[in-house]
């Protein structure tokens, strides 16, 4: 046999192995992996190293054979692209798909919910439940809470009204220490704008005194177009040196006490919150405002009404005298 003849048959035997070995890694690829659960998440740590990859996974319960993994990789030129996060695979993914996945950075997100009106306990109580974050604020007070996110009113203790109401996505596992963190970073960055465009001769010294006035908007007002309103009447109260008199501060103040409904007694009761027998603003906000009421609380409406009642149906009618005030409590409250 010729040497050509020779060269000949050696090139067909390797190009049948390479078609062969392309075709076993292909169907390799495109098999469905045996997962340990049907569903299971994997977290893949930032800078691992593409043979790291195949370790995190196998080790979290999807088993891939790692030199094909890797030589898969290679070919298709993804070895630069694989990103960290957590992932989640379910019974029918096949290696190829778990490959494309991670290069797309098709992580799987959690999601947290902040309420607007909510307070701070509320808050609090709701990441603590969230079971896809790591609880590192169990046992803190919120004093601590506020210095382990860096938060400088830390010394007052209360984080009331400085996080703002939103949705939050999320890596499970992610420490609910940084939830808290953005959402007061967000907080401030919506104060923030909103006291730069506020309208002249506010009765607020500081941004905070507006957010705790954006606070009692947020929990006095049924309808979003009452809003301005609501802010104008408690600003020309707090100008003229009346006491604001709003339920919710007293609410607030009670705490646990609160059965439900308000009494006599209760607007009796001197806490700092009572703002039936304090004058000016609370010492914090009461509960978590949105944009909407901080907007509200820098941009009051031009008027000179000092009260309002509820109608009954979320809105509320506005009056610039006791006399006409009165008469709305007769007609919308006492149904006279």
């Amino acid at each position: 046999m010729s040497l050509l003849k020779k060269c000949f048959i050696a090139g067909v035997i390797l190009v049948a192995l390479v078609a062969a070995a392309i075709a076993g890694t292909w169907h390799w690829a495109t098999t469905p992996i045996d997962l340990s659960t049907p569903q299971l998440d994997v977290t893949i740590k930032p800078h691992s190293s593409l043979r790291s990859v195949t370790g995190q996974l196998n080790r979290g319960g999807v088993p891939v054979e790692p030199e094909l993994f890797v030589l898969m990789t290679r070919v298709l030129g993804l070895q630069s692209q694989l990103k960290s996060g957590n992932y989640e695979f379910k019974t029918g993914i096949t290696p190829y798909d778990v490959l494309q996945k991670i290069a797309r950075g098709d992580v799987n997100e959690y999601v947290a919910t902040i309420i607007e009106g909510w307070t701070f306990r509320h808050m609090r109580a709701e990441l603590d439940a969230n079971p896809a974050l790591k609880h590192d604020t169990a046992g803190m007070t919120d004093a601590d809470l506020m210095t382990a996110i860096g938060a400088p009113e830390a010394s007052v203790g209360n984080g009331e009204g400085l996080f703002f109401p939103d949705t939050y996505l999320f890596d499970k596992n992610t420490s609910d220490l940084e939830v808290y963190r953005r959402a007061y970073r967000l907080m401030k960055l919506r104060l923030d704008e909103a006291w730069s465009t506020r309208a002249a001769g506010l009765p607020f010294k500081t941004p905070y005194e507006a957010l705790t006035m954006a606070s009692i908007i947020e929990k006095e007002t049924g309808r979003a177009s009452d809003r301005p309103m609501v802010a104008a009447v408690f600003a020309n109260r707090l100008k003229v040196g009346m006491p604001l008199q709003t339920d919710p501060t007293v609410i607030y103040g009670l705490g646990d006490n609160y059965a439900g409904r308000l009494k006599k007694r209760d607007l009796q009761t001197d806490t700092p919150y009572n703002t039936y027998t304090r004058r000016g603003l609370p010492p914090t906000p009461i509960a978590l405002p949105g944009v909407a009421s901080l907007q509200a609380a820098m941009n009051p409406a031009q008027t000179t009404a000092l009260y309002f009642v509820s109608r009954g149906d979320g809105s509320s009618i506005f009056s610039d005298t006791l006399d006409a005030h009165n008469k709305a409590v007769d007609k919308y409250i006492r149904g006279q």
